[in-house]
């Protein structure tokens, strides 16, 4: 049977109270309580560490600020009432990224009022600032940057969305760099820069039936309204392409550390290998993995086999049902024991030198700062 001693054992403690550790990024797949540990150790850092906390969540559910006691998050920091900081020092906030507001500063941070009215009113621009894919994890890099860059945080603790948006997070200045380098991007640009003429016009002079190919698919409307968005934000794709590779030397630095969620099923352990190699091809710093609602038997010297045999001899002798129940219950509890501790051997054997630590399965969904605690510090034992 596979110990879940095989590797090393996280520090939980130890990181959070490093003040050279910033920034802590969740990350990993939908379901396996992320949301929740982010909180969690936001929590225990201000709580336990006397250190002043930020958590970010990315992801729109509302579970962060019903656990936090608040009736809602938006996209600027609100302080969280009713923790025990009075020793610590510390203080607590939270707030939840607001893609399309993070945009809109933007804008206004590196245009002038008329150039930014007419970003705003293009209809590109509302599409694009609100739905496009890709969107959201830029605007997560644009708001870790800002935060990360007013230096009002000890530490700033980043919730990800389910662990492939999460890469798309990891990979948006390449994305955007990309973008801005593309040859569709200089052929938009072009009628800005040659005196206004058309896009149409240029486009057909240049490259005949491309143009009425692209014009079809796309629309010409939709071209239109492309052209003016790229040509009305010309002067700020160096800004963004810029914070963007700041941002991503940031999440490379020792002042931030990544830590993986999973919970010992299959597809959510895949995905947190799959997140661990990617951040070791990035050089980011992994610091360890933490491995939710794990089940284990009250008493773990009596397995399965053996527990199921004492209850099938225990029917056959009779008056003893209520205590067959409970052994048969105890062999299935450990049975499943087994499977999770051979799926987590999975990323173990792969990764044999990241830390982890495992967290009993709780009785009951955590939503309140009081469960929130009982996380912390499960997460955080020595």
């Amino acid at each position: 049977m596979p110990s879940e001693d095989a590797a090393p054992q996280l520090d939980v403690d130890q990181i959070l109270a490093d003040p050279g550790v910033r920034i802590i990024v969740c990350c990993g797949a939908g379901g396996v309580g992320k949301t929740t540990t982010a909180a969690a150790l936001a929590l225990r850092a201000a709580e336990q560490h006397g250190r002043r906390t930020v958590v970010l969540t990315i992801d729109p559910a509302r579970r962060l600020a019903q656990s936090l006691g608040l009736t809602e998050l938006d996209n600027t920091p609100r302080q969280v009432k009713g923790i025990d900081v009075e020793a610590s020092g510390g203080e607590l906030h939270a707030m939840m990224l607001d893609m399309k507001r993070t945009f809109d500063d933007v804008v206004l941070q590196h245009t002038d009022p008329a150039k930014a009215a007419e970003i705003f009113a293009n209809p590109f621009y509302q599409a694009m600032s609100s739905t496009f894919s890709g969107t959201q994890e830029y605007m997560a890099m644009e708001k870790l940057g800002q935060l990360h860059a007013r230096g009002e945080w000890d530490l700033i603790v980043v919730d990800t969305p389910p662990s492939r948006s999460a890469l798309d997070f990891l990979d948006a200045p390449a994305r955007l760099s990309r973008f801005l380098d593309g040859r569709m991007l200089r052929l938009l640009l072009a009628p800005a820069r040659t005196g206004g003429r058309s896009m149409f016009s240029l486009v057909t002079a240049s490259f005949g039936m491309f143009s009425k190919v692209v014009q079809k698919v796309l629309g010409a409307q939709l071209l239109t309204d492309l052209s003016g968005f790229v040509a009305a934000l010309d002067s700020m794709f160096g800004g963004f392409r810029q914070r963007a590779e700041q941002t991503y030397r940031i999440l490379q630095a020792r002042e931030t550390a990544f830590v993986l969620v999973a919970a010992p099923e299959p597809d959510a352990v895949r995905e947190a290998a799959y997140f661990a190699g990617r951040l070791r091809e990035e050089k980011m710093p992994l610091a360890g993995l933490v491995l939710n609602r794990v089940h284990r038997p009250a008493v773990p010297e009596l397995d399965a086999d053996q527990s199921r045999a004492a209850a099938e001899r225990l029917t056959e002798l009779g008056g003893h049902e209520a205590t067959a129940d409970v052994l048969r219950a105890h062999a299935a509890l450990a049975r499943q024991a087994v499977r999770e501790q051979q799926v987590a051997a999975r990323f173990t054997e792969e990764f044999p030198a990241v830390p982890s630590v495992s967290v009993t399965a709780q009785p009951a969904d955590v939503h309140d700062v009081d469960g929130l605690r009982t996380i912390g510090a499960a997460i955080s034992r020595p």
